[in-house]
């Protein structure tokens, strides 16, 4: 089954497949920024996967110097009854990617978050605010150089009694 599913994506997108991991039945694509979006159209639409369900995004500081950040889609087919992953390596200097809101609704709030947490900007969001945090706090929690103690000040907390 993950044979079919790795050689019908090569098939159509393997000039802009970077990496492709098979561990314990489980594939992960590594894929180029720029395609993410039609290459999860491919996957929702094709009628021989149907990965309809795009159970979670999330993203990642990997705290290296170039591709510093990733942003990772799990997809889920019931015709498969399978899962796979998509890897998008997004730069610091070019904090942005397409969104996929388009294709899966559930893509809304994850980005969100994503964006609120790690400061990656989806493209054509319909409702790209803040999700946690307020929309003015200039830092993201969840990138790695975050102090673990929090920026002092830098929200009100309420008085101790």
């Amino acid at each position: 089954m993950m044979e079919k599913i790795i050689q019908l994506l090569k098939n159509n997108f393997n000039n802009v497949i970077e990496t492709t991991v098979l561990y314990q039945d489980e594939v992960t694509f590594v894929v180029d920024k720029k395609e993410i979006v039609n290459i999860c159209k491919f996957l929702k639409n094709n009628e021989e996967l149907k990965f309809i369900s795009l159970v979670d995004v999330c993203g990642v500081d990997r705290f290296t110097k170039k591709d510093r950040f990733e942003v990772v889609y799990n997809l889920w087919s019931d015709l498969l009854k399978n899962r796979i992953r998509l890897r998008v390596k997004v730069d610091e200097e070019d904090l942005k990617i397409d969104s996929v809101t388009s294709i899966w609704k559930s893509a809304n709030w994850y980005e969100r978050e994503t964006y609120d947490m790690f400061g990656i900007v989806f493209n054509n969001h319909p409702d790209l605010r803040r999700i946690y945090m307020p929309e003015d706090y200039e830092y993201f929690p969840l990138r790695k150089d975050f102090s673990i103690a929090g920026v002092p000040d830098s929200i009100p907390l309420p008085r101790k009694k």
